[in-house]
């Protein structure tokens, strides 16, 4: 079965749900998820995907479509320089960064390579002689830390310091037990023989012990040396070992420059280059950073242009996550590749829940890797230290927006933000084999009842979409579009905003398309995803609304929930950046057919209902903004005083408008500011004596809370209305 095969068999079946397959033994928990399965209201929904969108999508209120790092102005990114579509269209340079993980050479290192690498090495601790003092009197030594730290450059410092020749390598197969069999060899030249095992494999039931060391500490004798280095999941038992860090870059950096320019003097041109510092912000990898000086020494002569230099960073992160994903297994084990496939999709979310969600994307992984039904996930596995060391990520604590208010989690972000995009570009396109199981998990994520994690799921689907928009649609979009369950529509809605912020083409041909449809649920997803991605095109959006509420007005049983779903959305589109053009066009068309003047009517009152910060006696938006125009004299001051005069005189919608405007007086009770921003308002709602009596009744007879004596200020608001 070839790998699209194996997608398409990841689709269920017509008629089911995704995300429906539940654990064996718990039916009754997905029979109770589609008992109390309801519709999120849309204002809460984009206020999730406000609270929870990656850092890289930066949604707000549809405000930076066609931002972020795919196009346009550059919201939220901490430094580098980002050009179009640069990170989902593959770059086409490539560069090589040195050994990579299937190093499994041995043999002798010639004295002259280890003099270039003494010319321009930089230490990674602070007392280097310390450690080479520590060598000589020990014979062996053991230096643990990340990959790509610089740890066997570091090793062969070490010998070269201790005037160690031959220096020899020892094949990286060899086990702890098999280390006193690579330390044979000739006569040394120098009269001291140095060795270097790199990436020792360690293993459960075979770590490296202080026994293999005594072992060869013995068969070295007094004028030879072994220097081992390890991962940080490498399994060690009283093993003292050394703690390496990588170097800063600026300082591997330089240092390299320095060899290759023969000299200081335009290193600090070079490094004050705006592609130079844009590559220092984003914590490369020493190896990294000598290729990098190595062009700009070639820039420097001329041999290499600015463009080269400006897409050298990205294009050294899509090697290390090629490189995450080629590794046989011997360096990251398939639980750490899910890890690192979920920090992707949880990047700078709480690390528990990452964490958690990504073994059972490993469990799913097992499955399509052994074809075993029940994949084993253990319990306990590594540090979470060693585990974001691998992963290039940080650990740090912030608040996390939850439904009960912020709460402090420690959360966990990949180091370079654009990690994530490339990551899921590359396991979505350059892994297919890992399709079913990808699918399958992110059915999974939709049913979770966290928004925080449903959000994430939409947002990694929007890169999928972005990536490959027929099989993200096929295989994912689809399916939750057309589910009966509200949750998975609501994924599916997130999921299509977000890849249209990212700029991926077509969707809202595909909503308009859906709003014609004759399934339903498809026509609920686009009535909703339009409110989210209309302000970019109000009027358009309010055409295809419109016509969605003609058409359900004409069927023979109007579905009441997809009626409220086109208010909603006309609600959004109101409270959006795009409001004063959407007012203008609800005014334009309140007075036309039935369904028109309900859906604008409808939308108008539903926005009347939000407060500023969404608290319940914050002043009303829709007030705050009609104080804010009537002060500036635009025209949607006027337009919003329309469509209440409407809804006040409009018997389908007189009762809701008048209870609306009940609450604003309740809510001017408390506040001075709502009591001014309403004193502004009333007179422009009286334009006739039906209008004067309808609004002075309300003001004479309305009752304060909870059956209370009216409020004072009634009367207050009851004088500044004009006798017509």
């Amino acid at each position: 079965m070839s790998a699209e095969e194996q997608a398409q068999g990841a689709r269920p079946p017509a008629g089911d749900d995704p995300g429906a397959e539940a654990p064996e033994g718990h039916p009754a928990e997905e029979e109770s998820a589609e008992e109390t399965d309801q519709p999120q209201p849309a204002w809460a929904a984009r206020r999730d995907l406000e609270n929870h969108t990656p850092r890289t999508m930066g949604f707000k209120d549809g405000s930076q479509i066609g931002g972020g790092v795919f196009g346009g102005t550059n919201h939220g990114i901490s430094g580098g320089t980002f050009y179009g579509n640069i990170l989902l269209e593959r770059t086409e340079i490539t560069y090589r960064f040195g050994a990579s993980f299937a190093l499994h050479t041995s043999g002798e290192i010639a004295q002259s390579a280890l003099e270039e690498l003494a010319a321009c090495f930089v230490p990674g601790c602070d007392d280097f002689e310390a450690l080479a003092d520590r060598l000589r009197g020990e014979h062996v030594l053991v230096l643990s830390g990340p990959y790509f730290a610089g740890r066997r450059t570091a090793a062969l410092m070490l010998l070269h310091r201790l005037r160690a020749d031959p220096v020899r390598a020892i094949d990286r197969d060899t086990t702890p037990g098999q280390l006193t069999n690579g330390l044979g060899g000739g006569e040394s030249p120098g009269g001291r023989t140095g060795h270097i095992l790199c990436d020792l494999v360690t293993a459960p039931g075979r770590p490296l012990r202080e026994a293999d060391l005594l072992a060869a500490r013995k068969e070295l004798g007094e004028d030879a040396y072994l220097v081992i280095t390890v991962g940080p999941a490498a399994l060690l038992e009283d093993v003292p070992a050394v703690d390496w860090q990588a170097p800063p870059p600026g300082d591997v950096l330089a240092a390299h420059l320095k060899v290759l320019l023969d000299g200081e003097e335009r290193v600090p041109e070079l490094l004050s280059l705006p592609a130079a510092a844009a590559f220092l912000e984003r914590s490369h990898q020493p190896r990294e950073a000598a290729q990098f000086a190595r062009l700009l020494a070639r820039y420097a002569s001329g041999e290499a242009d600015a463009a080269r230099l400006d897409g050298f960073s990205l294009v050294a992160l899509e090697n290390q996550v090629q490189e995450w994903f080629e590794d046989d297994g011997t360096v990251l084990h398939l639980r750490e590749k899910a890890f690192l496939v979920a920090l992707a999709a949880f990047d700078d979310g709480p690390y528990a829940l990452t964490a958690e969600l990504g073994d059972l994307l490993y469990a799913f992984l097992q499955e399509t890797e052994s074809g075993v039904r029940r994949a084993a996930v253990p319990v306990f596995g590594t540090h979470i230290g060693k585990r974001l060391q691998l992963a290039r990520a940080r650990r740090f604590e912030a608040e996390e927006p939850t439904e009960w208010g912020p709460v402090r989690q420690v959360k966990a972000a990949y180091l370079d933000e654009r990690a994530p995009l490339v990551l899921l570009r590359e396991i979505w396109t350059g892994h297919p084999s890992a399709r079913p199981a990808l699918v399958h998990w992110l059915q999974q994520l939709a049913g979770d009842g966290r928004p925080f994690v449903r959000t994430r799921a939409a947002s990694t689907v929007a890169v999928l979409a972005h990536t490959d928009l027929p099989s993200a649609m096929a295989l994912i979009i689809e399916p939750w579009a057309s589910s009966r369950l509200y949750r998975h529509r609501l994924v599916a809605v997130s999921a299509l905003t977000l890849a249209h912020v990212l700029g991926t083409p077509n969707v809202p041909r595909i909503l308009d398309a859906w709003c014609e449809s004759e399934e339903s649920s498809l026509r609920w997803v686009a009535i909703r995803a339009h409110g989210l991605i209309g302000p970019e095109r109000p009027a358009k959006t309010l055409a295809a609304l419109r016509a969605a509420a003609r058409h359900e007005a004409g069927q023979p049983n109007p579905d009441p929930d997809l009626t409220g779903q086109l208010a909603e959305s006309v609600e959004l589109l109101l409270l959006s950046p795009a409001g004063e053009d959407v007012v203008a066009e609800l005014v334009r068309t309140v007075h036309d057919d039935r369904p028109a003047a309900d859906l604008a009517l409808g939308g108008f009152l539903g926005a009347c209902r939000r407060t500023e910060l969404d608290e319940r006696d914050g002043q009303p938006r829709v007030l705050s903004w009609y104080a804010r125009a009537s002060a500036a004299r635009t025209p949607d001051a006027q337009g919003i005083a329309e469509l209440w005069r409407t809804a006040l005189g409009d018997r389908g919608h007189t009762r809701d408008a008048l209870d609306m405007l009940r609450r604003w007086v309740l809510s001017a009770d408390h506040a001075p500011g709502t009591e001014w921003a309403l004193a502004a308002l009333l007179p422009s709602l009286v334009t006739t004596p039906p209008e004067y009596q309808r609004i002075s009744h309300l003001l004479r007879t309305m009752p304060g809370e909870d059956g209370a004596d009216p409020p004072p200020v009634t009367g207050r608001l009851l004088a500044v209305l004009p006798r017509s």
